[in-house]
């Protein structure tokens, strides 16, 4: 079924650029590496409940620059973003000339204390000055994961509430909807996606149904092979390695205070399949796999959204790096991160690693050096940072 498609030019005036340094957009041309940091603003944690704020600030995104040391904040622009869902809710074109970023909910037009299903995903054209919101798609109920191909030619959105999977194909930054793929019923929760590098086949975890289902891709067409791996209880982030030989799966469980899992897929197998696990900590809510093909980072939750009194209350979340060597999944180190963390990202060099902590409404930075991590600093934001999306 097609997608509703509607430019957003006229809508200048309520999705702006709040924040732009003076010159370039980017230090560094052409080689710079950027970041994008979707931050909602409806959504605050009071005593472990996710709540709206009185007079919530608007939703937004920042752009952030990481060839400088500390990164900083280039520009925040006022555009849909959501908590809800896993944090893989932003991709950033290869040439980095627009990211995508999905809205799973929105306040509620009759009760404004609520939240709603949102289905739209915006495109952010990264080389305006200052960047500015160029179209808006729908795609389906409860936008939520999004990646784009290598080739920069097609994009896929993961509509959590519907059980499909959103296909656009891009040419230059017009996106243009070719349909959906129903991979089960409402309740399947499609929750994250992403392609290997070679554009050929995408992963799509499923946290309602604890699935993870296997796309081909031929060109522009994207199919359900029907293949489905089961990684673990309520699978949510995906990330692959840069060559494509493997891909790690977060499962995030029921958060009953177990330690949940981080396992690991041998995508090259025919067929794909699970060759490892390890337990990270309660509730992996992000993962990220480390341009170095290596290393990845799991932001865990570890009890730091549980309410006072639970017996499983902590007063911090983990960043936790895990390594793999042939195709063995294995600990490197850990560091004390905020509360009610969502996503992370690292530098081109995978020596920097940036955590979203919603409570602080900061991004918290730390530097890795093959063995530990240390936070040297933080970025404010505007609203609670809930979605990451890094350049090349």
């Amino acid at each position: 079924m097609p997608c509703h498609v509607s430019r957003t030019g006229g809508l200048a005036a309520s999705l702006f650029a709040l924040t732009l340094l003076s010159g370039p957009l980017l230090s560094g041309g052409a080689a710079a590496q950027i970041a994008v940091s979707a931050n909602d603003g409806k959504a605050v944690l009071v005593n472990g409940v996710n709540t709206v704020p009185d007079n919530p600030p608007a939703d937004n995104v920042s752009i952030i620059d990481l060839n400088v040391t500390p990164p900083k904040v280039l520009a925040t622009v006022r555009l849909p973003t959501s908590l809800v869902g896993p944090p893989s809710s932003v991709a950033v074109a290869p040439d980095k000339s627009f990211a995508l970023i999905t809205a799973a909910t929105k306040l509620d037009p009759a009760d404004p204390r609520k939240v709603v299903a949102h289905n739209i995903v915006s495109v952010l054209d990264l080389k305006s000055s200052p960047p500015a919101v160029i179209a808006t798609h729908e795609t389906g109920a409860g936008a939520s994961g999004v990646d784009i191909n290598r080739a920069g030619t097609l994009a896929l959105v993961a509509n959590r509430l519907e059980g499909t999977v959103s296909v656009f194909t891009i040419s230059g930054k017009a996106l243009t909807p070719t349909g959906k793929i129903p991979l089960g019923d409402s309740k399947s929760g499609p929750a994250a996606v992403a392609f290997s590098p070679d554009g050929k086949m995408a992963l799509v975890t499923r946290d309602g149904d604890s699935k993870v289902s296997i796309l081909t891709v031929n060109g522009t067409t994207v199919e359900y092979s029907k293949r489905d791996i089961y990684a673990g209880l309520k699978p949510y982030p995906v990330g692959i390695s840069p060559k494509g030989d493997w891909a790690a799966i977060s499962n995030v469980g029921m958060g009953g205070g177990d330690a949940d899992t981080v396992s690991l897929i041998d995508i090259k197998a025919n067929p794909p399949r699970v060759v490892d696990t390890i337990t990270v900590g309660q509730t992996p809510e992000g993962l990220t796999v480390a341009p170095d093909g290596k290393h990845m980072v799991v932001t865990v939750m570890n009890g730091s959204n549980k309410p006072t009194g639970n017996p499983f209350k902590s007063a911090n979340g983990l960043a936790v790096v895990l390594a793999v060597d042939h195709l063995k999944l294995s600990k490197v180190t850990e560091a004390k991160a905020g509360t009610w963390c969502q996503g992370a990202a690292w530098n081109r060099t995978s020596t920097m690693v940036l955590v979203q902590c919603m409570v602080e409404q900061e991004i918290q930075i730390f530097g890795f050096d093959g063995k530990t991590l240390k936070r040297t600093g933080a970025i404010k934001v505007s609203g609670g940072p809930a979605g990451f999306g890094t350049s090349p």
